[in-house]
């Protein structure tokens, strides 16, 4: 006979006790007492059930199944598998943490993060320059307005065209082809 699916069960629930550990630290960092009051309902919200049923799972009357798991997970940027792996209550998970956060968390971020590397793969050099030079812009707020970067007065080079052509390649014509047939993005409601 084997244990598995009370060690899963029982994994899972210390799992979800830890995220919700994790959201009253979180939460309790710049709180004040009203803050404090209903972090039980204010968890359960953030992963989409009753306050009831999560009553529920502290008390072990009900288990954590598949679906459910994997709710916690998306809804607590957690990788795919985190819920069903055991992790020591307040031990820094630094690796897991740090891969969860720098995934991306929706469609949006997908899109960015596949046209970012898109273009990167493509020219590697010339994207670290440009997105660096776009990222200080964004990030650094200068001290005088900078100003306007010269439009491209020539032609761009097209595709297949030779490196030695005295064309310019801005990278406008990768963008282009980058959008063409792609959907736009959905409104968040």
């Amino acid at each position: 006979m084997t244990n598995g699916p009370l060690d899963l069960a029982q994994v899972r629930l210390d799992n979800a006790l830890l995220l919700f550990e994790e959201f009253v630290r979180q939460t309790a960092r710049n709180a004040d007492a009203a803050t404090l009051r209903g972090l039980e309902r204010r968890f359960a919200e953030r992963v989409q059930i009753q306050p009831s049923y999560w009553s529920q799972i502290k008390s072990r009357s009900r288990q954590i199944g598949e679906r459910l798991a994997r709710q916690f997970e998306h809804l607590c940027h957690k990788p795919r598998g985190w819920m069903d792996l055991p992790h020591e209550a307040g031990a820094p998970e630094s690796d897991a943490m740090v891969d969860s956060e720098r995934e991306p968390r929706d469609d949006d971020e997908r899109f960015i993060v596949g046209l970012v590397l898109t273009y990167y793969r493509r020219h590697p050099q010339r994207a670290r320059t440009r997105l660096l030079d776009l990222l200080g812009e964004v990030l650094l707020p200068s001290p005088a307005a900078a100003p306007e970067p010269p439009a491209a007065s020539g032609p761009t080079r097209a595709p297949g065209a030779q490196r030695g052509s005295p064309a310019v390649d801005d990278g406008s014509d990768l963008w282009r082809r980058s959008n063409s047939g792609v959907a736009p993005l959905k409104q968040k409601k």
